[in-house]
């Protein structure tokens, strides 16, 4: 353990990670984070002189969606979805901009879109982008019979209705409690749909610049000979390399995840934790509220960096050069996101299962995966997998240091 210490304090004491350290908090927490909630993600509409549009108000704004959101009960039945269309079309004729921008009109022309296609007016010319601006509130009935319908014929046209595979989708779905409950929504869209399944990609470009000099950087310090004086001493600073450089991954993880979620509490609160996926995505069949998808993300996104950091790790001790080291360190994670348009589908889903090539939202997904035959829903392995790999590579990472250093 005391030599473990000296290699952790020694990598956080370099210069460059406290600097990437810095950089990767200031993207993630800062400007993914507070600048998302307070401007450019959920500021209220209309400065023309910003460059996203947005007031730099954003605490105000959501308190104010939220308040306007409870109006409608708690609870999404086809009478609060009614009022919510004929909410938004009242403040649209009227020119009341501050309260059309707090009613998700972008969340309710979706459902329109998906459950009510048939109301659509493409005569309108621009207007038929948004239904929610003319059509009939009256004709906005069996919301949630429409969703199993939406639903059905989605699955059948992904061969997934019928089988063993659609029976786990079914019966995923079949647990998902009606009437939804709804409060304002568009907070842990933004959350939960684009802020958090970046971190894990944004938390590569900085494990493999930090990380990836942790063996072949001795072959660049010429640090061989010395090793080489200690009985056992290259496989035990081994050990200690690749325990300081786990322990760094989860390390740098927490530091991000406690600042998100402190940032989510003075921005968003917990306001509307219990509400459904669902009301995010219609056609999600996963029985899970907001606050279990954003365990699951931040649990994706802590594993998954775990797992990348033994990748990395393995990849150092393969290569005796620092910028081979960084180069297929990146491809192992972007690589993967940049080959998987010219790959067949199944290839495109095995390599989703590397730490950090796969996204935490799946959840919102009706993807699986047939092993040995049984379906299993993807992100349970997304989940899995890539610490399972990142593991098994840190024992080769060793080894293979080890032989080196002896050759």
């Amino acid at each position: 353990m005391g030599l473990f210490a000296l290699e952790h304090k020694k990598l956080w004491r370099k210069t460059s990670v406290r600097v990437s350290v810095g950089l990767c908090f200031i993207y993630v927490v800062i400007f993914g984070g507070a600048l998302n909630y307070q401007w450019f993600g959920l500021g209220s509409e209309g400065d023309a002189t910003s460059a996203f549009g947005n007031r730099f108000d954003g605490r105000t704004e959501i308190r104010a969606s939220q308040a306007q959101a409870a109006r409608y009960g708690g609870l999404l039945t086809d009478e609060a979805f009614q009022q919510m269309v004929s909410d938004l079309q009242q403040y649209d004729a009227a020119g009341v901009e501050s309260l059309l921008g707090r009613s998700e009109r972008t969340l309710l022309n979706g459902w329109l879109g998906q459950l009510y296609p048939e109301l659509e007016e493409r005569d309108r010319g621009l207007y038929s982008i948004l239904m929610a601006y003319y059509v009939d509130t009256s004709r906005l009935t069996d919301f949630y019979a429409r969703r199993d319908a939406a639903l059905e014929d989605f699955l059948h046209s992904q061969g997934q209705w019928t089988g063993a595979e659609g029976e786990l989708l079914r019966g995923m779905d079949a647990r998902v409690e009606e009437p939804f409950r709804y409060r304002w929504t568009s907070g842990w869209q933004l959350l939960l749909g684009n802020m958090l399944p970046d971190v894990g990609v944004v938390m590569a470009l900085f494990l493999a610049i930090i990380l990836s000099p942790a063996f072949a950087g001795e072959w660049h310090n010429n640090t061989a000979p010395l090793l080489l004086t200690t009985d056992g001493g290259w496989q035990r600073l081994a050990l200690a390399k690749v325990l300081s450089g786990l322990a760094f991954a989860a390390e740098l993880f927490g530091l991000l995840a406690v600042g998100g979620v402190a940032a989510q509490l003075v921005w968003l609160g917990t306001d509307g934790w219990d509400m459904p996926i669902q009301t995010i995505k219609l056609l999600a069949v996963a029985p899970m509220n907001m606050l279990q998808a954003e365990v699951y993300e931040y649990a994706f996104a802590l594993l998954g960096a775990v797992g990348y950091a033994g990748v990395v790790l393995l990849l150092s001790a393969l290569v005796k050069s620092n910028v081979l080291a960084l180069l297929t360190s990146l491809a192992a994670v972007y690589g993967p996101a940049v080959a998987a348009q010219y790959l067949p589908v199944g290839v495109q889903k095995a390599l989703e299962l590397l730490p950090l090539v796969g996204s935490g939202a799946d959840i919102f997904r009706t993807n699986t995966f047939h092993i040995f035959g049984k379906y299993i829903w993807s992100p349970w392995l997304l989940i899995t997998v890539p610490v399972l790999i990142g593991l098994l590579c840190t024992p080769f990472a060793i080894m293979r240091w080890s032989r080196r250093q002896r050759a």
